[in-house]
Order: C-alpha cells, then sequence, then structure tokens
C-alpha cells in the first residue's frame, strides 16, 4: 500500500525534469512494489506523490526507468 505521508517526509520535495532519475530510484528503493509499474502508471504515481511538477514526458519517464533499472523492459 502506498502511502503519500510516508514519501513526502523525505528529502527528495518537488522535481523537475533534470530530477526525474533519481526520483525514479527513491520511489523504487522506497516503495519497491512500484518497481513493475507500467510507464503512465508510474509518471501519475511521480507526480501525485509531489516528485515531480507535472506529469513528465512519455519519453523523459521511459528513459528515466531504463537509466534506472537496466534490466526493465516497458
Amino acid at each position: 500500500m502506498i502511502r503519500e505521508g510516508n514519501l513526502k517526509s523525505g528529502s527528495v520535495g518537488s522535481v523537475g525534469s533534470g530530477r526525474l532519475l533519481p526520483a525514479v530510484r527513491t520511489l523504487y528503493s522506497r516503495l519497491p512494489e512500484t518497481y513493475h509499474l507500467k510507464l503512465q502508471d508510474l509518471q501519475h504515481i511521480l507526480f501525485s506523490l509531489g516528485y515531480t511538477d507535472y506529469l513528465a514526458d512519455e519519453a523523459e519517464a521511459a528513459a528515466a526507468v531504463e537509466v534506472a533499472d537496466p534490466m526493465m523492459v516497458l
């Protein structure tokens, strides 16, 4: 179960496009159950929990996921 308060208590806060990769890595480390989300769901989670200021571009999010986990195939 995802608990918004637990994530926002960390030091990440809202991020822009340049900080998408660290946001994905932090999300994966704090909530391993998000590891296998579809790309659209991951974009929504990052935005809803305040990791990004906007819904990240699909290509940008896919690149961040690929770098965060080279074994991940979307």
